[in-house]
């Protein structure tokens, strides 16, 4: 599987099936982007049922950074299986997941000593955070955004705002939570112009949210995406994440970096906050930590993860053999150079889907950092009415044609390819989604 190939009937006989044995058998709450039935996948080729092949800028939703099954990842995870694979670091002295959490702790941006706590996802990572902060104040308030995606199981689906639906039906949600607008520039919400607006959007949390319905001395943490994941790959400005910082060291409220899509090398730098050199309380991990293998982390301050022994904790947290692939994937991450790669490749991406742009009449806004590059799609570039069914329209349109992409937010494509992709597989996948949006546009003529 090196190259990608032209698909020419989707989904084939054997994908059919599936798609069909899934509908009788699964919980119907799990979407399904396209009919996609994986036989394997190596690097950055997905190979379904049928043969088809793919060139995969998915990647997992982020996950499999260093491509699919690296062969030093394989090679660690089939070393440990071997030798252990479940003793739960909860109830005994695992060395496999004290070697991670000092790795991490030692990884995550600042100065200050950290401490590690591992889990199995980015929900329950998110969901630790929301306990460790209410614990370590004493307070119960939190400050999220819209748009934010933090997962789905009770807490962190209090935390989320990027669909309705994920509230739907669940309520109420966790009391105390507040969301207020991310800096999105492309769409103000005050209608302000970046950086004569001076970064109003931090001095509304103060002025408006503050001082008419949450006092902040009740507040425990504000959770933010450093770069916002689902809720369209949107980049704050410059300074938007200091001033945050400094709005919560001005109430002693905690801030939360939620890493889990933007994390472990995915724009460049092995943490997004480290773009604008900001420390962290709080850091969720999880996605790219282990190249696909199930797991998370929660890193915080010495002086913040001061719960007692039994306060939280995971059964499977920290598996041995997730660890193991972990410690491979920060490995191939570090010596295969990709934060550099990350760094080159997605400025190459972004200045040629710009080209794109200004040729497309759909495409209003590309923005991004590394190898997490959104396109956002309007119908008008004027009034940036979102083209919502045009970015289906095009997803579906570049898988028909073996590229695998993602919406993300009501109208944007997401490029989150693995780190191991080349220059040869960008060009690819640029020239098929420049055919896909054209023969959307030709649609909507």
């Amino acid at each position: 599987m090196t190259t990608p190939s032209l698909v020419t009937s989707l989904p084939g006989p054997q994908a059919a099936a599936i798609v069909e044995r899934n509908r009788l058998s699964v919980t119907p709450s799990l979407p399904h982007a396209y009919p996609l039935a994986v036989k394997r996948a190596q690097g950055t080729m997905v190979e379904d049922l049928d043969g088809n092949r793919f060139l995969d800028c998915a990647a997992g939703i982020a996950v499999c950074s260093t491509g699919h099954c690296h062969p030093r990842v394989v090679q660690a995870i089939h070393d440990q299986a071997t030798r252990l694979i479940h003793i739960c670091g909860a109830d005994f002295y695992d060395p496999m997941y004290i070697a991670l959490a000092e790795r991490l702790s030692n990884l995550a941006p600042g100065q200050s000593p950290k401490r590690t706590f591992l889990g199995n996802s980015g929900a329950e990572a998110v969901e630790a955070a929301f306990k460790l902060a209410r614990y370590h104040t004493g307070r119960p308030g939190v400050v999220t955004f819209f748009g934010a995606f933090h997962g789905r199981t009770m807490g962190a689906v209090s935390l989320t705002a990027s669909k309705s639906l994920y509230h739907e039906g669940f309520g109420p949600m966790v009391p105390g939570v507040a969301h207020v607008p991310y800096a999105y520039c492309y769409r103000c919400h005050y209608n302000l112009t970046y950086p004569a607006c001076n970064l109003a959007c931090v001095d509304a949390i103060e002025d408006t949210w503050f001082s008419r319905s949450l006092p902040p001395e009740q507040v425990a943490a504000i959770f933010v995406e450093p770069v916002q994941g689902e809720g369209g790959y949107i980049v704050p400005p410059d300074g938007w994440l200091k001033k945050l910082r400094a709005l919560c060291d001005k109430y002693d409220i905690l801030l939360v970096a939620d890493e889990v899509q933007s994390g472990m090398g995915r724009t460049g730098k092995m943490f997004a906050v480290e773009h604008w050199g900001v420390e962290p309380d709080i850091i969720c991990l999880a996605k790219a930590l282990a190249s696909g293998m199930p797991i998370s982390a929660m890193i915080a301050r010495e002086g913040v993860m001061d719960w007692p022994p039994g306060a939280h904790g995971s059964t499977f947290g920290g598996n041995p053999v997730c660890c193991a692939a972990a410690q491979a994937t920060l490995d191939v991450v570090v010596e295969e150079n990709l934060l550099e790669k990350a760094t080159r490749l997605g400025e190459t991406l972004r200045a040629n889907l710009n080209d794109l742009a200004a040729e497309s009449r759909l495409i209003g806004d590309v923005r991004g950092l590394g190898l997490m590059v959104g396109v956002e799609l309007v119908k008008d570039k004027h009034t940036k009415a979102r083209a919502k069914e045009e970015a289906e329209q095009v997803v579906q349109a570049c898988f028909r044609r073996g590229l695998l992409l993602l919406t993300c937010g009501p109208n944007s494509v997401r490029f989150a390819p693995p780190l191991t992709i080349t220059a040869a597989e960008i060009d690819t996948a640029l020239s098929i989604f420049a055919d896909a949006l054209a023969e959307v546009e030709s649609m909507s003529l």
